[in-house]
């Protein structure tokens, strides 16, 4: 297998192909069926709605449609976009994320990319962390750098004490950590909610520098994440349960919950629980008493 991934646009790149691109993902989503159209005869060449069938549910012609989907038009109406995302049967994430694009696109040259946010984490979220034990929890940034973390939200992710604390990264850990397939049962699963995290941050700061390196390496080194990257999925899951395999403690399921953080913009700061007296709650006792940050071993830069 080559170890260039295929062609995919960084957050940079220019807003009408982007544009263009994500219409063509969501488009080979859709069935004929789930559109309410019929089938037709013959094999489809390609998976999802046609053009022609697109443009016909969206009100617009073949040939505008062509346009668009070729980054060759980068001034679509909102009634345009608005159209296209009820043919496309997106839901309200995915629309925002497509008028996002569109803007991005009319904009045409990149605008002055924000400030990154601060990485510094006050000393009462810090605090509050502590207050939290045992239960795991963290402090991330917008592009999912681990800032700050309870001693149990820094174990929880089997191996991450191992790299400095600098390179700690959700995103770049569970795709390019050793352990993180073994660590999650539904892998695949849990790293699509991360994309999709990164991409709705594509959409509305998409010359983000922090965003840029960090999606850059994970194109270079990981062929998961530019398959998933393509497809344009911006559902994030701010609460939920998630399944560890944890190599430590053994198997635990927790609730999660994520918060935004006012007075620091990208903060969030992410809670996990466990009903006491359950072998969940045992589990993640244990991992408040470890101290992996003392028995790591130093592994190669994940960069």
């Amino acid at each position: 297998m080559s170890s260039t991934p295929p062609a995919v646009l960084a957050p940079g790149a220019r807003g009408a192909e982007q544009l263009g691109r994500c219409l063509r993902m969501y488009r080979a989503r859709v069935s004929p069926t789930e559109a309410g159209l019929p089938e037709g005869p013959g094999p489809r060449r390609t998976p999802g709605l046609r053009r022609e069938e697109l443009a016909t549910l969206a009100g617009i012609s073949v040939d505008y449609c062509a346009r668009l989907e070729r980054g060759r038009e980068a001034h679509p109406s909102a009634a345009v976009i608005d159209a296209l995302a009820r043919a496309l049967r997106l839901d309200d994430a995915e629309h925002d994320h497509l008028r996002a694009l569109a803007a991005r696109a009319a904009a045409g040259s990149p605008p002055r990319p924000r400030p990154e946010p601060a990485r510094t984490v006050r000393p009462a979220v810090r605090s509050l962390l502590e207050s939290l034990r045992p239960a795991p929890a963290y402090v991330v940034s917008r592009s999912l750098d681990l800032l700050a973390w309870s001693p149990a939200g820094l174990n929880l992710y089997g191996g991450l004490a191992n790299w400095p604390a600098a390179e700690r990264n959700l995103a770049r850990y569970v795709f390019l950590h050793p352990a993180a397939r073994d660590l999650f049962p539904d892998w695949e699963n849990q790293v699509r909610g991360c994309v999709a995290r990164l991409r709705a941050l594509a959409g509305t700061d998409p010359d983000a520098p922090d965003l840029a390196r960090l999606v850059g390496e994970l194109l270079l080194k990981s062929p998961d994440f530019a398959r998933l990257w393509e497809r344009h999925e911006v559902r994030p899951r701010p609460y939920g349960s998630k399944t560890f395999r944890h190599p430590d403690v053994g198997g635990l399921t927790l609730d999660y919950q994520s918060l935004q953080l006012d007075g620091t913009p990208g903060h969030r700061l992410v809670a996990y629980q466990a009903a006491p007296g359950t072998p969940d709650h045992d589990a993640m006792t244990l991992l408040d008493l470890l101290d992996a940050e003392q028995r790591a071993v130093p592994e190669p830069n994940p960069r």
